[in-house]
């Protein structure tokens, strides 16, 4: 169980390379992909809306957004009842790229999940997502606020207590 952190975050890396060099194939990044993938879900959200659903920065997205509009892949509106925002909207252009995307996300999870029975991998997905809702259901909660239990160190116990006091005391 104290692995739990350290494997968990470096699976995600390797998974993440996997795909990272499947998209390189198509000459797209992670951040490309990510850009089209909730474009594909949220068509007409804002740059803001975008750039904080696929937790990338602000200045970082524009440069993105900068690229694949003038590649033809998606395009920015104006908001009618915000003249500073922008909407995004992918072009037909996208269409193709998205179902490369999602083979290629097939393609690496299934290689992630190469020899593990289906039921088993299921159930997998619904103990991590059990695991994120418990998580996320903690929200902006303080460290601090949740107290660690102290642990139990070699020799804090009233026996080593007792055994300390015993050999204190002058031998009749």
């Amino acid at each position: 169980m104290r692995n739990f952190g350290f494997l968990l975050k470096d699976t995600c890396r390797l998974y993440v390379q996997r795909f990272e060099r499947r998209a390189a194939g198509l000459g797209l990044t992670l951040p490309q992909c990510k850009v089209l993938v909730y474009l594909a879900r949220s068509e007409g959200i804002s740059q803001a809306q975008l750039s904080e659903s696929a937790e990338i920065e602000p200045m970082a997205l524009v440069r993105i957004l900068d690229r694949m509009e003038s590649d033809g892949l998606l395009e920015r509106c104006s908001d009618p009842a915000d003249r500073r925002a922008r909407r995004l909207y992918l072009k037909p252009r996208s269409k193709p790229l998205l179902d490369d995307i999602w083979r290629l996300a097939d393609a690496t999870r299934g290689e992630a999940f190469a020899g593990i029975p289906r039921q088993q991998a299921e159930d997998f997905i619904a103990v991590l997502e059990k695991i994120h809702g418990n998580i996320v259901s903690l929200g902006s909660l303080q460290l601090a606020a949740s107290p660690v239990p102290p642990q139990k160190t070699r020799g804090a116990g009233p026996k080593a207590a007792r055994i300390r006091r015993e050999r204190s005391q002058p031998n009749p």
